[in-house]
């Protein structure tokens, strides 16, 4: 097949990559608030030997959150776990096929019933007003527990694009976008 993909397609997908780069990069800045939270707590524990009560609460809240919503980034940018060793050598074909095939039997699953149940327990949370137990600071948690199903609602998002993507490959044997391997 020639002359690659429809321009309604191409728009289409480089529209949900265009708001996963844009997310990603705002989801980013939630580093900012975790590096001062930590720092405060340092400094107020080994400088002034009076640790925080509310600094643990805090940065695992950032933390959890920041992993979460960058999921959708990491998707769409190629850096979950992969079995490379075998994937390398398939053609870009069995690639697209193998992926599709993922997308639509495990992936749109799976996220659509960890929505779900994610949805429930922050609604629920919200209802009840739920605190933490973790420390005497006993921060409010539906604001952390929403985060588990924005984050499945922005990879649902970017994993249209990656299907589609992945459709076109399994198709026509041409890579839309060329994932750069990242080594760790």
């Amino acid at each position: 097949m020639s002359g690659g993909p429809s321009p309604a397609l191409s728009k289409f997908i480089r529209s949900i990559d265009w708001f996963t780069d844009r997310t990603g990069m705002a989801i980013a800045w939630l580093v900012v608030p975790l590096v001062g939270a930590v720092t405060i707590e340092v400094v107020s524990r080994y400088l002034f030997n009076a640790p925080t009560i509310w600094s643990f609460d805090l940065t695992y809240m950032l933390y959890g959150a920041l992993f979460m919503l960058g999921a959708a980034f990491a998707l769409h940018k190629g850096a979950h776990i992969r079995t490379d060793f075998f994937w390398e050598k398939f053609s870009v074909r069995k690639k697209g096929v193998i992926d599709t095939i993922s997308y639509v039997v495990f992936f749109f699953p799976s996220i659509a019933m960890l929505f779900i149940i994610s949805w429930n327990e922050a609604v629920y949370a919200l209802q009840i007003n739920e605190m933490s137990d973790q420390t005497p600071w006993r921060p409010i948690l539906w604001p952390f527990k929403f985060v588990v199903p924005i984050a499945c609602l922005l990879l649902m998002i970017q994993g249209i694009s990656e299907l589609l993507k992945s459709f076109y490959m399994a198709r026509t044997g041409v890579e839309l976008e060329h994932k750069e391997k990242i080594e760790i």
